[in-house]
């Protein structure tokens, strides 16, 4: 948490964060992570990109996830559903109870701002079952 005397407004730009170590990715996708659990925010904000025709499946089993399309179409399937939504600009998903899903870009790159909760640390990986792990455990 921050203190009194520090500054109470964090100002950071896209620019800062492209190609430091808030700049990660894997096959498919890339993230830039705005806000992370040190900036005390008690979530995290991230500049995600799911490249054209990836297809991801995850399942955040220890975090809350919403993310809102800002640019590019896809669609999310909810796995234990089987029910598949459509993904354009400005449309929001949430993932309120972990759900195991695949989100796929479909035309051009797909870009999503995301929260999490509990905030991410910065350093996940998606793990073989799609998931991080607790925001309480080492990678």
């Amino acid at each position: 948490m921050r203190s009194l005397q520090e500054s109470s407004v964090i100002v950071r730009s896209l620019d800062e964060i492209i190609d430091s170590e808030r700049d990660v990715g894997g096959s498919g996708w890339k993230s830039r992570r705005l806000l992370l659990a040190s900036d005390g925010m008690g979530f995290s904000l991230t500049d995600t990109i799911i490249l054209k025709g990836a297809s991801l499946t995850l399942e955040y089993k220890h975090h809350l996830e919403a993310c809102y399309c800002i640019d590019g179409e896809g669609e999310i399937t909810a796995l234990s559903e089987g029910v598949t939504h459509k993904l354009k600009p400005f449309t929001v998903y949430a993932l309120d109870h972990n759900d195991l899903h695949t989100v796929s870009a479909i035309n051009g790159n797909m870009r999503l701002v995301c929260v999490f909760s509990p905030a991410l640390s910065g350093q996940e990986v998606h793990r073989e079952d799609g998931s991080y792990a607790p925001a309480d455990q080492n990678q």
